[in-house]
């Protein structure tokens, strides 16, 4: 486990927390969702991309103070045309279908 990092809670409580890691040897930030003790998904973010993501999170922080929302340094806040946003097709259904998966006999062991 690397040195460097944190653990936040989820809102929903449930002992949802999402890790964020850094590992200097991959040039990798790893931001992991677990429950309890069980990681069940990972995200593996170049190093590099870290500042766009730092840029994404100020521009949240700053929409709820009467900031510009664009955020700091953005092509907004600059006076500069801003990057469309890109269209999004909404499909309406996002309601989930869980399926019982068949269930495997325990293995015998003779």
């Amino acid at each position: 486990m690397p040195g460097f990092g944190d653990l936040f809670t989820d809102l929903r409580g449930e002992d949802r927390t999402l890790r964020v890691s850094y590992h200097a040897d991959r040039g990798a930030v790893v931001l992991s969702l677990w429950s309890g003790t069980v990681c069940r998904g990972s995200f593996r973010m170049p190093a590099a991309d870290v500042d766009r993501l730092v840029a994404l999170l100020t521009a949240v922080r700053g929409a709820g103070d009467g900031s510009d929302p664009a955020g700091p340094g953005t092509a907004a806040a600059e006076g500069t045309a801003p990057v469309p946003e890109p269209s999004v097709e909404r499909t309406g259904d996002i309601s989930a279908r869980r399926v019982a998966l068949p269930t495997q006999p325990a293995p015998r062991v003779a």
